[in-house]
């Protein structure tokens, strides 16, 4: 290992809490309560409560809030985008990651040496959040959940279609929509706006309160209400979204012969749609696929590569062959939230 090499893990390392970065003592995305964490962005295998101190974006902080109450933590910072926070010796800049609502790859900067932690990101158009930006870094961090050359994403766009076509084909049946309540919920109702759908759309309740901040942040999702009628056969030709489990759920049982969907990257996977009896799998997700991965890393171009989680294999036999020096951190507790 050369000197400059070494020197990478003096600014940032692997430990059972996370990754921690000595010279400005702070973890990014922590598995367990510290006392100084920098935090990518709100799903809860990233952003947990219980630490001393949270550095995020705006967004980040309030969905944090939102979900583990005011106290999550015993002090925050807010760090918008692009505004470098001196941490000891370190600048931490937070730059759009194109996640989710405040998702933010968070770039360290120390002496000579830049490592960028992208958290979860994808590359494609997203109307809730701005677009991943690429920042050229000596060591870039990356996650791998869609790490294999078989998750090759169609546009969401056309997914969406696949939907509006199928409440058309069968209008006295409801299509329940199954998507995570933080992020793909929020996006698969602007897709449908964006396709033309200005009807109202039924939610979940467990929906409600990450519909309401996306609003307050200037997410305006059109005519929305919730999905509570009690009477059999309810609310036949609607479209009703809600989390993943709810759709195999008893309480769906209340709607109008309903055709279960998922919203997911992992829809990509047929046997996946089977096991959870979805009949309209919408390959929709907000992590990059096999392309957007190795895209993103011909163009940064960095000297190593570590990757977080997920399919870390063949991520790491790419970048051997495309003279990339790749290790697999394999940090356990960072799930994909649709699962």
């Amino acid at each position: 290992m050369g000197p400059l090499m070494s020197s990478f893990r003096q600014l940032l390392r692997n430990t059972p809490e996370g990754l921690y970065c000595p010279p400005g003592d702070f973890y990014v995305d922590p598995v367990r309560p510290v006392d100084r964490a920098v935090i990518t962005h709100g799903h809860s295998d990233h952003a947990r409560g219980g630490h001393g101190s949270v550095l995020a974006t705006p967004e980040t902080l309030a969905i944090m809030a939102a979900r583990y109450g005011q106290d999550f933590a015993g002090a925050t910072e807010a760090a918008p985008y692009g505004k470098a926070i001196a941490r000891g010796g370190v600048n931490v800049t937070m730059v759009p990651a194109g996640h989710v609502l405040g998702s933010a790859q968070a770039v360290l900067r120390w002496k000579d040496i830049t490592i960028v932690v992208s958290g979860d990101y994808k590359r494609r158009r997203d109307p809730t959040c701005p677009l991943f930006e690429p920042v050229p870094c000596h060591v870039f961090v990356s996650e791998a959940t869609f790490g294999l050359p078989v998750f090759r994403f169609p546009d969401a766009a056309d997914e969406v279609a696949k939907l509006l076509k199928s409440v058309a084909l069968f209008p006295e049946r409801t299509h329940l929509v199954g998507a995570y309540a933080l992020g793909k919920a929020q996006r698969i109702i602007c897709l449908l706006r964006d396709a033309g759908y200005d009807k109202t759309l039924y939610m979940h309740g467990a929906l409600a309160s990450m519909n309401a901040l996306y609003e307050q942040h200037g997410v305006a999702l059109g005519p929305t209400a919730p999905a509570t009628d009690a009477a059999r056969n309810a609310l036949p030709g609607e479209i009703v979204i809600a989390p993943p489990s709810a759709i195999a759920d008893k309480w769906a049982r209340r709607f109008a012969d309903p055709i279960p969907a998922f919203a997911s990257g992992w829809m990509t996977v047929r046997a996946r749609a089977r096991q959870r009896h979805v009949e309209l799998p919408l390959v929709i997700s907000d992590h990059a696929d096999w392309d957007e991965l190795t895209e993103t890393i011909t163009e940064l171009k960095p000297e190593e590569l570590w990757i977080t989680h997920g399919s870390e294999d063949a991520l790491l036999r790419w970048s051997e062959l495309n003279g990339i020096t790749a290790h697999a951190l394999e940090i356990i507790g960072y799930e994909d939230e649709d699962e």
